[in-house]
């Protein structure tokens, strides 16, 4: 198993304050479809995506996009450059505000929080793991894992302490003082798994995860990812342009054009 570490509270009194910041909506007992037509009733959805629309001037990024993800379900979001799907992971993960419709996590609104809130969210609520790793040079392993409970004013002694559980499980023991230019690859993106996890989030977000590692190091990388994920509860949404890595997940969507296409039917 790959659930590690006791459990610092996940919440950090977010939902609650979600609850506070959101503005009433009236619309927490709208259901939501699916690619392929199925009602989503929220009772299990962690994420969801209504009617997301974006443009920047005249070229539309996304063009009232609807998309619901349950806990410990992994969704990849592919689609050719400028389909608009880092768009739609931007818009989902609180980084960018969509022109118009909603985004709710948990039940609650967020979409319409303040950038302060927004930003406590992408910081305890949701895990992020890039093409590069963006591990900080001049910090070991250990520390860039700790780094989100740390900016979260956990004591740094403890968050280390917290961060070094998830090392033996991603295959990392004996690497927690070194630093991001003494690991490979595959062991960086390891790191920013680990980092991504550190918080026990309610989503990870994923773009391009494997991009810079080599197809081997890559379909390792996912495995863990996925397995990692889902054994901590959490949900996995993964850009890529990757058919391989898009195969780790329990359902595939498309973007073109700024549109869902139809197909992205729950495993």
């Amino acid at each position: 198993m790959l659930i590690v570490g006791d459990e610092y509270a996940n919440s950090h009194g977010d939902n609650s304050r979600i609850s506070r910041s959101a503005e009433g909506d009236g619309t927490s007992g709208r259901s939501a479809r699916s690619l392929s037509g199925e009602r989503l009733d929220g009772m299990n959805d962690v994420l969801v995506g209504r009617a997301l629309a974006k443009r920047f001037g005249q070229t539309v990024a996304l063009g009232g996009v609807d998309l619901a993800v349950r806990a410990g379900e992994a969704v990849a979001i592919m689609g050719p450059s400028g389909s608009g799907k880092s768009t739609l992971l931007h818009c989902l993960a609180g980084i960018m505000k969509p022109d118009s419709g909603e985004v709710h996590l948990l039940g609650q609104r967020i979409d319409n929080l303040r950038e302060r809130d927004r930003s406590a969210l992408r910081r305890t609520r949701f895990g992020f793991v890039f093409q590069f790793g963006q591990l900080l040079p001049e910090l070991p392993a250990e520390e860039n894992v700790a780094l989100p409970l740390m900016l979260g004013d956990v004591p740094r002694e403890r968050a280390v302490r917290q961060a070094r559980d998830w090392f033996g499980p991603l295959g990392l023991h004996g690497m927690e003082t070194r630093r991001p230019g003494e690991l490979s690859g595959g062991q960086a993106q390891r790191v920013a798994i680990a980092r991504a996890l550190v918080s026990k989030p309610a989503v990870v977000f994923a773009d391009e995860p494997t991009g810079a590692l080599d197809q081997t190091t890559g379909q390792e990388t996912m495995r863990l990812l996925v397995e990692a994920t889902k054994h901590n509860g959490a949900c996995l949404i993964v850009v890529t342009h990757d058919p391989n890595v898009a195969g780790w997940c329990d359902r595939t969507v498309e973007v073109r054009d700024g549109h869902l296409l139809a197909g992205g039917v729950r495993a």
